[in-house]
């Protein structure tokens, strides 16, 4: 574990989310606040806003979980600026998932 991962994890956690169409805007308990388009987490992205205002903190606040869209982000990932790792096929294979339960 380098130094930022240290820094990041000591000071940084979840205070509250907003999500609209297209941005999802982090507040930190350090007063930061971080607003990331939702490009970058395809999952979001394609959710209904019922699906994307349905989350829960995990890890004290360390981290953001959508159980209806099966996404997790973490506070270091938005900090240091990490699109999704999600690969494309895995993406994809959701997707058609999603499309078909519709």
């Amino acid at each position: 574990m380098n130094t930022l991962d240290i820094e990041v994890m000591e000071v940084a956690s979840t205070h509250n989310i907003t999500i609209t169409e297209d941005t999802l805007t982090v507040e930190l308990s350090d007063g930061r606040t971080i607003s990331i388009p939702l490009a970058w987490y395809p999952r979001l992205l394609h959710g209904t806003p019922m699906e994307r205002n349905t989350w829960r903190l995990i890890g004290n606040g360390e981290g953001i979980h959508w159980p209806d869209l099966d996404e997790d982000i973490s506070v270091k990932n938005l900090i240091l600026g990490r699109r999704s790792g999600e690969s494309q096929r895995s993406f994809k294979e959701w997707l058609q998932k999603r499309t078909a339960n519709k």
